[in-house]
This record gives structure tokens, C-alpha cells and sequence, in this order.
């Protein structure tokens, strides 16, 4: 594999590996209201393919956060118990706007150096014509 095949293949990964990030984090959102939802958390890793030798980033295990549920009091909602009160989700708004942001940031980082890459060895094609 040449230098700018590697060079693509690291920055396909991160893309891929932001894009599921961003997945799950619009689940997160999604569900901010649906009671009893824990958020899920995404790990990322470093795996080394042994054929092209480039290291490449990968998704983890998608995890749940087992943090606190909110306790919601509301006397009327079918989920309530005898006191009132039942189990929200553990969704953070704040923080999952803050998380998409920094990965749809990460995810343009990763397009801006794929296209750089293409366009490098589109002039190097160019340059080896003449």
C-alpha cells in the first residue's frame, strides 16, 4: 500500500469511528426523556492492521453509563410509584451538545486531511504526467 493509501485509511477510520460516535450520541439525545434510558458512552482504540501496517482508530465497547437516574416527580405519569416520583434518564443535554460538537469537529479534522491526501497525490499524478 503506498504512503497515501495509508494516509487514507487512517483518516477513513477516524472518520467511520467519529460518525458512530455521532450515532450514539444522537441517541443519547433522542432519548433524554425517556424514562429509565442510561446514556451510552463510546471508547475509542487504537488497532494496528498487520497487512498495510497503519494504525487505524476504532470504536470500542459501547458502554452504559450506570450514573444516578434522575428522580422525576410526577404524580400522574403511568410510571410513577406510590409516591410520585419515577426513574428519568441519566442524559445530560449539555454535555452530549458539547460531545456531538467536538465530534463533529473531530469528523472535519479527519475530511480536511482525506481531501488534502487525495489532492497531494492527485498533484503527484499530475506531476509524474509531464
Amino acid at each position: 500500500m503506498s504512503e497515501f493509501g495509508k494516509a487514507l485509511s487512517v483518516t477513513a477510520s477516524g472518520l467511520r469511528a467519529q460518525a458512530e460516535r455521532l450515532v450514539h450520541l444522537s441517541e443519547n439525545i433522542s432519548n433524554a426523556d425517556t424514562p429509565g434510558y442510561h446514556r451510552k458512552t463510546v471508547s475509542f482504540q487504537a488497532v494496528r492492521d498487520m497487512q498495510s501496517d497503519v494504525s487505524q482508530v476504532r470504536v470500542g465497547k459501547v458502554q452504559l453509563d450506570r450514573s444516578e437516574l434522575e428522580e422525576i416527580f410526577d404524580p400522574n405519569h403511568p410510571m410513577a410509584d406510590e409516591t410520585g416520583h419515577y426513574e428519568g434518564s441519566n442524559v445530560d443535554l449539555m454535555i452530549e451538545i458539547a460531545d456531538a460538537r467536538e465530534a463533529q469537529r473531530s469528523y472535519d479534522a479527519n475530511l480536511k486531511m482525506f481531501e488534502q491526501t487525495k489532492q497531494m497525490s492527485s498533484s503527484l499524478m499530475d506531476l509524474l504526467k509531464r
